[in-house]
């Protein structure tokens, strides 16, 4: 997590030592609550799935009109700004989960479990690498160009992979940390519950769901990659940036539930964010080129709040139209061979 102390807070941040240590405090309170809720796996019904999703769509907005009376509209904008980018770049996380899941052939019952596994690991590098962003904004003149050539690199991924047609796929015998941890331990074939962990003929074997947690940890780290440079794109306060992406993390379980047939619609989704990528990296840029030279514009964040509802309406629209006659489809995964 970010240092807490008034250096790592910044000139002009929100977040004062205060602030920070309980808001971290309620984060660890709100993953506790979910870690209880998902003691004993189980199905999870959509009326579930539903109230746990108004609950998480209900804290960070009355959070942002906390901060926007608070600190005034400018850091109002900011967060909101912020959390909206973080939302919709947390979809597309969803998507991949959902691949590790059907790749692993994860129980319905254990599917809350895992995600939150992966969620806690992703609030965890999110925290590392908005304390490492903060550090270069800080010491590095060019720190906002590195980032903006990032996000322009990953639109460029990404907007390239939607032309192309490249479907998201996942090989469980190719990623490296599988076969990791298949070196060092040997693993049954069947799920144990939530147990990673159990004793066959006397040896501590590991189970497939310590091998998908791994695998969805491993996942976060190129997310975070992405998703810190993202935000730090729309505010330079790191309480604001990471705010905004715990709120947009904290409920990933329970949206995933709500989502997941709605998520194979989605087939504009990657032109999208690949849109607000880009921009968010030319909005980067034209700030390094700001601090460089007066008469260089900026782009203010009431203008890229307009233009993210903007595109993320837009390929919503066009999606469910595209695939208004099409059935439910499956999520295409790669599997080991045997």
């Amino acid at each position: 997590m970010p240092e807490l102390s008034s250096a790592a807070a910044g000139p002009g941040s929100v977040g004062t030592p205060s602030l920070w240590a309980v808001t971290i405090a309620g984060v660890i309170a709100l993953l506790v609550l979910d870690f209880a809720v998902t003691r004993r796996p189980h199905e999870v019904s959509l009326k579930e799935a539903l109230g746990w999703s108004a609950f998480y769509v209900a804290l960070p907005l009355t959070f942002g009109a906390w901060v926007w009376f608070e600190f005034g509209s400018e850091r109002g904008f900011d967060y909101l700004t912020g959390y909206l980018v973080e939302k919709s770049l947390s979809v597309d996380n969803l998507f991949v989960f959902m691949l590790l899941l059907a790749a692993f052939a994860v129980p319905s019952v254990l599917a809350q479990r895992v995600l939150l596994f992966g969620i806690t690991g992703a609030l965890v590098l999110r925290g590392v690498f908005i304390a490492l962003g903060h550090a270069a904004l800080q010491t590095l003149d060019f720190a906002f160009l590195i980032f903006a050539l990032i996000l322009l690199f990953t639109a460029a991924k990404l907007l390239r992979d939607a032309v192309t047609g490249r479907e998201q796929t996942v090989d469980i015998g190719g990623m490296r940390s599988v076969r990791l941890l298949r070196r060092v331990m040997p693993v049954v074939h069947e799920y144990h519950g939530t147990k990673m962990v159990v004793r066959v003929d006397g040896r501590r074997t590991l189970t497939p769901l310590a091998l998908v947690v791994v695998a969805i940890l491993a996942t976060d780290v190129v997310f975070a990659i992405d998703s810190v440079p993202a935000v730090y794109g729309i505010t330079e306060d790191p309480y604001l940036v990471f705010a905004t992406n715990a709120f947009a993390l904290l409920g990933l379980r329970a949206l995933y539930f709500v989502l997941h047939a709605a998520l194979s619609r989605l087939v504009h989704l990657s032109y999208g964010l690949a849109v607000i990528l880009a921009f968010i990296g030319v909005k980067l840029g034209l700030h390094w080129a700001h601090g460089i030279w007066s008469g260089v514009p900026e782009i203010p964040t009431e203008v890229s709040l307009l233009v993210i509802v903007g595109v993320l309406v837009t390929v919503t629209i066009t999606s469910l139209r595209a695939t208004r006659n099409a059935a439910p489809g499956s999520t295409e995964v790669v599997t080991e061979r045997q």
